[in-house]
């Protein structure tokens, strides 16, 4: 389900193993990104961790079989919350090396670390727009500017790892996309922890509104009126 490894130089690297399902962030699988996440923020060995998937896909997106088993609700809502807080408040940086399809929450995946880098035939698009799930919006908008991230949001439309680049949603464009990663991730490791950590904590927070207050509303709220409400509210 997860690979893990920590290099000698303090970069860890985490991939989404579960190439049949084109690494969806499945219950299990997102309990474990954030047991692991959890361990390796308090691992002094962890300098800066590089979060890819196996195979030629880096994330599908969510386990669409667990939607449809309504006595799962409550625990897809949960898990996801947790999920979602522990990437976006890891205390380190994390760089997203893409190694294709980022799509739903694959794309939300890729969009809570701190770096994006892509290989050519990478794509990133929010299709659970068209099935009824609206995408998260903030995470978006906060690195592309809230003009493209409405289109995105409101069309799910697929964009490439160049249109991805020109707009500011990737910063690099590698073939070989993991040791490109790692390579990043070990200029970032050059400067003292202390120093790497204080600037992660002004790198999420916000002027205006916090992640966690945006995801109260983009998340939690979608949850309970557009599952719980269509489901009830499952085991508790």
């Amino acid at each position: 389900m997860l690979d893990t490894e920590i290099t000698p130089d303090g970069v860890a690297v985490l991939r989404l193993d579960n190439e049949q399902r084109r690494n969806c962030v499945s219950i299990a699988m997102r309990d474990a990104i954030s047991d692991t996440l959890d361990r390796w923020a308090a691992d002094e060995r962890v300098r800066v961790v590089v979060l890819t998937g196996a195979g030629s896909t880096f994330c599908a997106g969510f386990d669409l079989k667990e939607f449809s088993q309504p006595e799962l609700a409550r625990t897809i809502r949960d898990t996801s919350r947790r999920y979602h807080l522990a990437v976006w408040g890891f205390a380190k940086p994390m760089i997203a090396a893409v190694n294709g399809a980022a799509l739903g929450g694959g794309f939300d995946l890729a969009l809570l670390c701190d770096i994006r880098i892509a290989t050519p035939d990478a794509t990133f698009a929010h299709p659970e727009i068209k099935f009824g799930a609206p995408p998260l919006f903030t995470p978006l908008q906060w690195i592309v500017g809230a003009g493209i991230a409405r289109d995105l949001c409101l069309t799910g439309r697929k964009i490439d790892a160049v249109e991805a680049h020109r707009i500011g949603l990737v910063n690099t464009i590698a073939d070989n996309v993991l040791d490109e990663a790692v390579a990043t991730a070990r200029v970032i490791a050059e400067a003292p922890q202390a120093a790497l950590e204080a600037t992660k904590r002004y790198l999420t927070s916000n002027a205006g509104v916090t992640f966690d207050e945006a995801f109260a509303v983009e998340h939690d709220r979608v949850f309970d009126e557009f599952l719980l409400g269509a489901f009830g509210s499952g085991p508790t």
